[in-house]
């Protein structure tokens, strides 16, 4: 990742870009090689993407990394995921932080290697200062599950207050009991591999989220395809339930 330049922000600029990296197995299979170089590709995807979040100007990226439904893939499978996740860790942290970027993990820590979650709590407090860009990356993590703790603290909060909220108050405050607490919905939710579905990822937070499918395969996205989906973003009229300008300006002739 090269020295941070300045930012390339444009009004079509999203502030926060969600990401379902897909594709890796089969960009492996195409190739005669093992799923594991599809992963290890694939590390490198992460790299050169967040590197072109950052130099055009948005200001969160959520990469899906490791749902909670991955555990069931073969064992060899998940520990090569691991190695990668601890190398990227180790590797890449410093690296962040001298360009000034975030990190920050959401998703359930209890099941990962006491090693494993020191580097995640070492990158979190290293960065934690840091305002170019944050990434997000979502490990152990499942959109059912984030809704589901969400609601047990919610509801335990107002146990404790000994009283009963009326239900604009629970859609108004409950953003605040995500994993994703702080941090803008995503303007865009990028799924690479041709797969049009959102798989149990940011279930709540992608209510009014433009959904962009491409085809690449993960391990081959690069800041063209990246630049292409926020192109895409740009064409779209977002109107999160109301009536567009034009559609306004027409029901008042």
């Amino acid at each position: 990742m090269p020295k941070k330049t300045p930012n390339q922000k444009t009004a079509k600029t999203p502030a926060h870009v969600a990401v379902i990296m897909d594709g890796n197995g089969r960009w492996a299979a195409r190739r005669g090689l093992p799923r594991v170089m599809g992963h290890r590709q694939g590390a490198q995807a992460v790299r050169r993407v967040i590197e072109a979040a950052a130099d055009l100007g948005v200001q969160y990226i959520t990469l899906f990394g490791f749902s909670s439904e991955n555990w069931g893939r073969p064992a060899p499978e998940v520990q090569e995921l691991m190695g990668l996740l601890r190398t990227y860790l180790r590797s890449n942290t410093a690296e962040l932080h001298e360009n000034d970027i975030r990190m920050k993990v959401i998703g359930d820590r209890r099941a990962f290697d006491p090693d494993i979650v020191a580097l995640i709590e070492n990158a979190e407090r290293l960065t934690a200062d840091n305002t170019r860009l944050t990434v997000i990356i979502a490990l152990n993590y499942g959109g059912r599950l984030d809704i589901a703790q969400a609601v047990h603290r919610l509801t335990a909060d107002w146990f404790v207050a000994g009283r009963k909220p009326d239900l604009k108050e629970v859609e108004e405050r409950f953003a605040g009991f995500l994993m994703t607490a702080g941090i803008p919905d995503p303007d865009i939710l990028i799924r690479t591999s041709g797969e049009q579905r959102i798989s149990n990822f940011l279930l709540w937070q992608c209510a009014y989220t433009e959904l962009v499918f491409t085809e690449t395969l993960w391990p081959d996205f690069d800041r063209e395809d990246l630049e292409a989906a926020l192109v895409e973003y740009g064409r779209r009229d977002r109107r999160f339930g109301a009536l567009s300008h034009s559609q306004t300006t027409t029901a008042k002739t």
